[in-house]
């Protein structure tokens, strides 16, 4: 199987849709098989690739630069962001705590009651913020390479007002073999096959 063949079926099957107006920052292993995919995805469909620093702790201040439409990552790095947004978000106090509890516990009852990832009151209060952390822009993002929380995942699609697209192969198969639809609200699954 090439990875041209690999980029076809994905898009073919109801994936991400990207396109010229996207934008992604490469930042993972250039060799591994999820980063790949990315670069094939990319120069397939005229992506543009944003290359990060080479230094990780500073993908904020990159992302800030390129505003990426999509952003790849791992359940490493986005365990790490789940953990700083419920950290700060703890932090609150007063009428801010209030608002803050507020804003997530009705985007969390929106979601699973089909309602989407976006709020049109929220969205712009509270998680506009949130969203600049990875430059604003983010449309989509991406999850493969290892399991993810549940909670994780719908904590971080109502925080970045965007879904989130697990996924699950192997190198051996050019990366993604299955992956789930960007607006599929069901978790614990990694989709149907590509």
């Amino acid at each position: 199987m090439n990875v041209n063949f690999a980029v076809n079926s994905r898009l073919a099957t109801g994936g991400v849709g990207a396109g010229r107006s996207d934008s992604y920052i490469s930042y993972l292993p250039a060799a591994h098989s999820f980063e790949q995919a990315l670069i094939g995805n990319a120069v397939q469909y005229g992506v543009k690739i944003g290359f990060f620093g080479g230094d990780v702790l500073k993908l904020k201040e990159d992302c800030a630069i390129l505003q990426p439409t999509l952003f790849p990552s791992v359940p490493r790095l986005y365990n790490r962001i789940y953990g700083t947004l419920t950290d700060k978000f703890g932090d609150a106090t007063g009428c801010k705590k209030k608002l803050v509890d507020s804003a997530v516990s009705t985007k969390l009852a929106n979601y699973e009651n089909g309602k989407g990832v976006t709020h049109c009151f929220y969205d712009k209060l509270v998680f506009s913020k949130v969203k600049s952390i990875l430059g604003g822009k983010i449309r989509v993002m991406l999850t493969g390479s290892a399991p993810i929380d549940g909670k994780v995942l719908k904590f971080l699609k109502i925080c970045f007002c965007a879904p989130i697209v697990e996924g699950y192969g192997m190198t051996e198969t050019c990366a993604g073999s299955l992956t789930t639809y960007p607006g599929d609200p069901e978790i614990g699954h990694v989709g149907g096959p590509l």
